[in-house]
């Protein structure tokens, strides 16, 4: 492990911390807890990075078959199943969670909480939060772990679509206990991510950021969908627009999920799923609405996103859908149907 977390160069650039002190006798065990879209990519890119240098990686999933798979692909040399959140609490020294919304992270951390109170730990143990939740909700964990002896906190949420955890050039903000920060961080870059972004102690300021990265983006994919739209119809065609916007505004989200609106590739199982957009715009106009700071982009992207679920859940309902989950670039399908066109396939004339 000593190797990994040597300063060099390039850490010094994406790491805004120094090398952590070297591992004693005993190394690390690292816990994951969620392998979904992305939790899976980031825990097989940790397991990986370290085989030669930990214990296999514990893993917990809702569903045993995502740890199984994971298993399969890298070996019982990399990974280790947990068979409870109980075993991963009481054998980890540093467990990653990434869940799919508030209501699931604060019922698993209640469970860790459980099984601290049970087991209280005799040396530091360090939860790290990596999913998109409310800023509230951090301090709210942060207050009940550092309740039980030895337990630090640190928020962590992950910019990236799929395929960056798939390739490990997510961008992570970080929040929470710097001397925690520092270890964690030396694990996570470059096994699981690019680019480290220190917030400092306060754990609620990672998830604040990831709200307003968040918000810029389902910002900036409203505009593209509506600008895609009235190329469309002008005659121009949305294929044009899309190339022009390539040529003057390449930035990856654009160009990502301008491709995916023109070329309708809508299948939220490989990409990010509306509940999961339209979710994270709530918590953006609630942060919005109490900070007294309007913004009305995320409003019409919420509009957006909302009434492209609702078109999916009618064809679901009459059996047409072409996908059972929806990606949230497919709000381009309000632009479509406002301006009469088809709202999934761009290819049909009218609605």
């Amino acid at each position: 492990m000593a190797n990994n977390l040597l300063q060099n160069p390039t850490h010094a650039s994406t790491i805004p911390f120094s090398r952590p002190p070297t591992p004693g006798v005993h190394p690390p065990q690292i816990g994951f807890c969620g392998l979904g879209a992305m939790g899976y990519f980031m825990a097989r890119n940790l397991a990986n990075s370290f085989k030669s240098q930990l214990p296999p990686l514990l893993v917990h999933n809702r569903t045993v078959a995502k740890s199984q798979k994971l298993l399969a692909e890298v070996g019982a040399s990399a990974v280790k199943i947990a068979d409870s959140l109980d075993q991963l609490v009481t054998e980890c020294d540093i467990i990653f969670t990434n869940l799919g919304n508030d209501a699931v992270v604060t019922s698993i951390y209640n469970e860790f909480a459980k099984a601290l109170a049970q087991s209280p730990p005799t040396k530091n143990k360090i939860f790290v939060e990596m999913s998109t939740v409310y800023p509230t909700l951090a301090g709210d964990l942060d207050r009940m772990l550092s309740s039980y002896p030895h337990v630090h906190f640190v928020t962590s949420p992950i910019f990236g679509p799929p395929l960056g955890a798939d390739k490990a050039t997510l961008v992570i903000p970080m929040s929470g206990d710097y001397r925690s920060k520092q270890e964690v961080a030396f694990l996570l870059v470059p096994a699981v991510g690019r680019k480290v972004i220190d917030l400092g102690g306060n754990v609620e300021k990672a998830p604040t950021l990831k709200l307003i990265g968040n918000g810029m983006i389902m910002g900036m994919n409203e505009l593209l969908a509506e600008t895609l739209t009235l190329g469309e119809k002008s005659g121009i065609g949305q294929q044009t627009v899309y190339d022009l916007v390539k040529e003057i505004m390449p930035a990856p989200g654009l160009v990502a999920y301008g491709n995916r609106m023109v070329n309708d590739l809508f299948d939220g199982s490989v990409g990010f799923a509306i509940d999961g957009g339209i979710k994270d715009a709530n918590h953006i106009r609630r942060l919005s609405a109490e900070l007294n700071c309007p913004m009305p982009a995320v409003d019409n992207t919420h509009r957006g996103m909302i009434t492209a679920r609702a078109i999916h859940q009618a064809q679901v309902l009459a059996g047409t859908q072409q996908w059972d989950i929806i990606d949230w670039s497919s709000l381009i399908a309000s632009s479509r149907v406002a301006a009469g066109l088809n709202p999934f396939d761009s290819k049909k004339v009218g609605a």
